[in-house]
């Protein structure tokens, strides 16, 4: 077997390793039969949100086995394949059998770094929410771009996108959005976008061609189940009826059902557009909640957050990310240093090597390339 090969298992069999060692791989069948008699229990959906989160836990742990025996299996298969070609001198059999391990490196170093999604509210859906910062018409065209990015991301993992308030500009773009986005590890994956995005490009706004800066803010907080207690006092809200900003259209209400919630102690906003205003109070109170959870979530990471999180104006100074357009073609993270010339792809929703990036950073500290120079 090639040198170059025997690096590549030599990874694989270090993703094996952590993935089994996250999910206790010798305890794992038996805690899957602990969760199978449970499941089996007729009384089990007599207490509805116990019962779901049952089976969410027991899905988590079926899809880690999965992946691991998986990842092993197909690690073994094709070893034996590249060995029999080598012995019977095909060469066919080993080019064959060398490109499906360099593809399964890749699939399991990605489920390695899931392995990391295990906080407190990592699994849970989310929301998003974008404002267009300095720049005007700019930062809001800029807006609808990132917008549409991670809407295009969040479809293209199988994620269901709901859009729950949207203002629009004056001229173009939008100047807020608020999305839910519900899936396995929403949170887990969208928490390192929280941030200032910056953007550099040719204005297809200035007649006189010149290049213009825009800033955008992203904020992400995740969407809380009944087992979390947030307790909100009537007293500390202010709920407001309004008619929705937006330019109309199938996603945006034109009565007076729009809802805002303020919450005074802490001056968070929250609003909801959809057509029932007893469902848009429901939904704001929610996205409070939401919000109210994700500081308790900051406090007590307030270390990890002082050193990758940038939650400030929308101005120069406090981007996570920068997005050049002219006169090269680059993104790069400025927390982790991970960048791309792939920029339109970036821009159609390509973002797991930076969340991957971010995540690895959080947990170790230091980037992924960082904790492999030191081993």
């Amino acid at each position: 077997m090639r040198s170059e090969t025997q690096t590549i298992v030599a990874e694989i069999e270090k993703s094996l390793r952590l993935l089994a060692q996250r999910m206790d791989r010798p305890m794992a069948d038996h805690r899957l039969e602990e969760f199978n008699a449970r499941v089996e229990d007729p009384h089990l959906w007599d207490d509805p949100e116990a019962a779901q989160k049952l089976m969410r836990e027991r899905q988590m742990l079926v899809d880690a086995i999965a992946a691991h025996d998986g990842i092993a299996r197909e690690l073994s298969d094709n070893v034996e394949l590249i060995e029999m070609g080598e012995a019977e001198g095909d060469d066919d059999v080993v080019t064959d059998a060398e490109t499906a391990l360099k593809a399964l490196r890749d699939r399991a170093a990605q489920k390695e770094i899931e392995a990391l999604l295990d906080g407190e509210a990592d699994g849970n859906d989310t929301f998003l929410e974008i404002n267009s910062g300095a720049g005007g018409t700019e930062s809001n065209d800029w807006a609808a771009m990132l917008a549409r990015m991670y809407v295009r991301w969040a479809e293209q993992r199988g994620y269901k996108v709901e859009l729950l308030d949207e203002s629009a500009g004056e001229e173009a773009g939008i100047k807020s959005a608020t999305y839910k986005i519900s899936g396995h590890n929403a949170y887990g994956w969208l928490k390192s976008e929280s941030g200032v995005h910056r953007l550099v490009r040719i204005s297809p706004y200035d007649s006189a061609a010149r290049r213009h800066t825009s800033f955008c803010a992203v904020w992400v907080y995740p969407v809380i189940d009944d087992t979390i207690n947030i307790e909100v006092q009537d007293k500390d809200i202010r709920l407001d009826t309004m008619r929705s900003s937006g330019a109309g259209g199938q996603h945006v209400n034109k009565t007076d059902s729009a809802v805002r919630i303020t919450h005074l102690p802490t001056g968070i906003v929250v609003t909801s557009s959809l057509k029932s205003q007893h469902q848009n109070r429901e939904i704001a109170m929610n996205a409070l909640k939401a919000r109210l959870y994700q500081l308790e979530l900051d406090k007590r990471n307030a270390a990890i957050n002082a050193q990758h999180e940038a939650k400030g104006d929308a101005g120069w100074g406090n981007q996570i990310r920068s997005y050049v357009l002219q006169p090269y073609q680059m993104v790069k993270d400025l927390r982790t240093g991970f960048e791309t010339s792939d920029t339109q792809g970036v821009l159609d929703g390509d973002l797991d090597g930076f969340m991957a990036a971010t995540l690895a950073l959080n947990v170790a500290g230091k980037s992924r390339a960082e904790a492999a120079a030191d081993e």
